[in-house]
């Protein structure tokens, strides 16, 4: 049945910007009773694929920026790619974010500050929409993905301390269920699986796929 009902979605027209924002205001989370109180740590995240979890201790509450650049006709996605120097996710694609700290008001709040200090995205520029459900990483993190829409044009400024560049994702090539591989790597005596999605050079892979393919689901599937 999966593969039928994606077979029908890479059929179907691409999303543009209007139809992603209605499907997003009438499928994701608005607000956050507490989220993190009542999420299933064996519910989703890196482990999905495996049917167990990589990380069983304590997680640490972080929250990223799904954003939707409303460029007409194709909308995009806003993507970072992190310094190879960094301790942890080096050389990765990312989205904006970081974890959430004692002053952030909310998730969303963490989201935009990150991606302030992260690529200059200035906050007047977006639009929440709501938030997907939280996605357990391997290495430790339970993330909150906050979903919105970025008015263009972009006006970024990346701090070369954390990010290497920043760039965009047609979101209709995100959004096809064609583009998401299933790839597996071996670590510490197994196999982790995951999806990944190649773009030109650049590849998304790990729990931003992950995310990716969360929203694809939610919002298309």
């Amino acid at each position: 049945m999966r593969r039928l009902a994606e077979r029908a979605a890479a059929l179907a027209p691409a999303p543009t910007a209007a139809d992603f924002e209605a499907r997003a205001r009438a499928r994701l989370h608005f607000d956050l009773p507490d989220r993190w109180a009542e999420f299933d740590l064996a519910a989703g995240g890196d482990h999905a694929l495996d049917g167990r979890a990589f990380f069983t201790g304590t997680p640490r509450r972080a929250a990223v920026l799904v954003g939707i650049v409303t460029h007409h006709p194709v909308p995009t996605v806003l993507l970072t790619t992190r310094l190879a120097s960094l301790r942890q996710h080096s050389g990765q694609v990312a989205f904006p974010g970081g974890k959430i700290d004692p002053e952030d008001a909310s998730p969303l709040a963490a989201a935009l500050r990150e991606a302030e200090e992260e690529v200059g995205l200035a906050r007047d520029a977006v639009t929440p929409l709501g938030y997907l459900d939280p996605y357990l990483t391997g290495t430790g993190f339970i993330v909150m993905p906050a979903v919105a829409l970025i008015a263009p044009p972009l006006r970024l400024a990346v701090n070369p301390l954390e990010v290497a560049d920043a760039f965009e994702v047609p979101l209709p090539f995100l959004m096809d269920p064609g583009n998401h591989r299933r790839e597996a790597r071996h670590v510490a005596g197994r196999d982790r699986h995951f999806y990944a999605m190649t773009h030109g050079e650049r590849t998304v892979w790990g729990a931003t796929a992950g995310m990716l393919r969360n929203l694809y689901e939610r919002l298309y599937g």
